[in-house]
């Protein structure tokens, strides 16, 4: 969330003008934080500490990043998942950050290539955990030199993609042609869109409905409200979670005006003025795209994160922001009656699996996410 929007959520008349600019302003912004878009692939010695150092940048749900990998074996990567790291409340089956950990999968075989080799990966070695994710790795990583491999063109998106969740033009449409480049990116999953203006209306009022149901159910919008990093200090000393920054941000935490309490408060003024700024983004898509696959084991799930990062990446060289949307896609039980809805206004066979559903459209330039450097995901054993 940017500055601008914050501060019209819980700023109304309040003007600090000691926040406002110069030399403490200038050092407000996290820049600690998104080291590792800068660092990525530099200064490494070891292949599989420089894959890595793209394959961190892979967007996932919450911005939790999951990811652990082990290198006890040379040449070799085990990839599990931080159990902590997990969403219990909107993703109780960890389907969510299963498709997270595909996506990072993919940025690296993709930096593999890059490099001139094979990442040979085989997934969940020691069985598919169900119903949610275990201690057991999820991947096996062997690396194998290969000079007939050839780098994926998308590569060169890694380090401008963006999960843009500001508000998009709405004197610009995305036109067709733009939606059948991204949608061919993908390998195995079914993808559909739409720009048509009708369909694109009733699908961000359903969009909504699920965005409205997760911020008003208690127990999903605490889940959100404990990752929130107000100001650069919290989000340097944790990089994940949903960042708040700049320094009007920190005035108005140091005022008093961003405590948790206050952001859980749904009678609030603060609460009730955050509705319509967190609708507008919403409200401007342009386009719609989604993401199916025929079944919903863990490797269907990886499968769509490695898809889905292919089409964000697509979207980069295409020029088109895109932003996940996927609140009616979770299966707490708040979100059932839409859950249903949404699978019906897309048109989704019983047997099939809706993974994702991002909006697109052109929005303003955006920084990476914050992200927590390769050193701190490598567990020795």
């Amino acid at each position: 969330m940017t500055r601008r929007r914050f501060i019209n959520i819980v700023g109304g008349g309040v003007v600090l003008a000691a926040a406002s600019g110069g030399l403490w302003a200038a050092t407000r912004d996290p820049l600690a934080a998104r080291r590792p878009w800068q660092d990525a692939g530099q200064g490494e010695t070891d292949l599989r500490r420089r894959l890595l150092s793209f394959a961190i940048l892979a967007p996932n749900p919450h911005n939790r990043q999951p990811w652990l990998a082990n290198l006890s074996t040379s040449d070799e990567i085990t990839l599990y998942c931080q159990s902590d790291r997990r969403l219990p409340q909107t993703d109780p089956y960890d389907r969510q950050i299963t498709i997270g950990l595909g996506c990072f999968l993919e940025l690296l075989a993709q930096a593999a290539a890059e490099e001139g080799y094979h990442a040979e990966i085989t997934l969940f070695p020691e069985g598919e955990p169900q119903p949610r994710l275990d201690a057991r790795p999820v991947a096996h990583i062997r690396l194998v030199q290969d000079d007939a491999i050839k780098a994926d063109p998308l590569f060169a998106q890694v380090l401008s993609r963006r999960s843009n969740k500001e508000p998009y033009d709405t004197a610009r449409p995305v036109a067709a042609g733009k939606l059948v480049e991204i949608a061919s990116a993908a390998r195995t999953a079914s993808i559909a869109y739409t720009n048509d203006p009708a369909r694109v209306a009733a699908l961000r009022r359903l969009a909504w409905d699920a965005y409205h149901t997760e911020i008003t159910t208690p127990r999903t919008l605490k889940e959100s409200i404990d990752l929130v990093r107000v100001g650069r200090t919290a989000i340097e000393a944790n990089p994940d979670g949903i960042d708040l920054s700049g320094p009007l941000i920190e005035g108005l935490s140091m005022a008093g005006l961003l405590s948790r309490q206050a952001m859980l408060d749904q009678t609030s003024t603060a609460f009730q003025q955050q509705i319509p700024v967190l609708k507008e983004p919403v409200d401007t898509a342009r386009a719609f795209l989604w993401l199916k696959t025929a079944g919903n084991s863990r490797a269907d799930q990886i499968a769509a994160g490695r898809d889905y990062i292919r089409l964000n990446l697509a979207a980069t060289a295409a020029g088109v922001s895109m932003h996940p949307l996927s609140q009616a896609l979770q299966e707490f039980a708040e979100m059932r009656p839409l859950f249903l809805a949404m699978r019906e206004a897309l048109v989704v066979r019983d047997n099939e699996t809706l993974q994702m559903f991002a909006r697109l459209g052109y929005g303003p330039a955006v920084e990476g996410a914050p992200r927590w450097p390769v050193d701190t995901r490598i567990r020795s054993v």
